[in-house]
């Protein structure tokens, strides 16, 4: 790769993985909390639907290693951004409220620290 070529930006998830280590070792838990809320919420993005299996006989089940797998769901670049987003608006709506019940708290803040750290990663 050359000077001119632009770099290749590392898809999101990634940059949030990459993250969380560092993080850890900056003793940032606000960062800590909201990038292992917000990697969990992805996996549970992911998780496969199970609203289709259907309860039966046992002789009539798959029978063998495997063949109860199925694989999970595949997300798009987007989609995982929506799923930040939700994260960062829901983390926002919370510290409002926090501050309209309580006139201000540490816990608005923290929130408001959560949705930042998660925000720098978007814009990355």
């Amino acid at each position: 790769m050359t000077a001119d070529q632009p770099t290749a930006t590392p898809p999101l998830r990634d940059r949030l993985r990459a993250a969380l280590p560092l993080a850890m070792k900056a003793r940032d838990r606000e960062a800590v909390s909201a990038l292992r809320s917000t990697l969990g919420a992805i996996d549970n993005a992911e998780a496969v639907d199970a609203s289709d299996v259907h309860a039966g006989a046992i002789e009539t089940s798959a029978v063998g290693l495997g063949t109860a797998e199925r694989a999970r769901r595949h997300l798009t670049e987007s989609d995982i951004e929506a799923i930040v987003r939700a994260e960062i608006d829901d983390r926002l709506t919370a510290a409002k409220e926090y501050d309209t019940l309580t006139g201000g708290s540490d816990r608005a803040a923290t929130l408001r620290a959560e949705a930042a750290a998660l925000t720098t990663h978007l814009c990355a």
